[in-house]
């Protein structure tokens, strides 16, 4: 069976790991466009998981926690820490 076509839906509703994804490259020194060349995408995929319209594969959120000095868990962890 093939993935859905088109960009995939973020799972949080709320945008919260956008508002984290922002606060972070702002925190870094860096614009969308400085984010997505550090990532080697476009600066529309940037805006797209800042305003949690797009989930980022694995590997495309590894490379932007990196990026900005943080891990995965710091910016799209939905749970609450213990």
């Amino acid at each position: 069976m093939a993935p859905p076509a088109g960009p995939v839906r973020a799972p949080e509703a709320s945008g919260d790991a956008g508002v984290r994804i922002r606060a972070a490259r702002k925190e870094a020194g860096l614009t969308q466009q400085g984010l997505s060349s550090a990532v080697q995408v476009s600066r529309q995929t940037i805006i797209a998981m800042e305003t949690g319209d797009y989930a980022p594969s694995v590997y495309l959120a590894l490379k932007v926690a990196k990026a900005l000095h943080a891990t995965v868990e710091q910016l799209w962890d939905t749970e609450p820490p213990l």
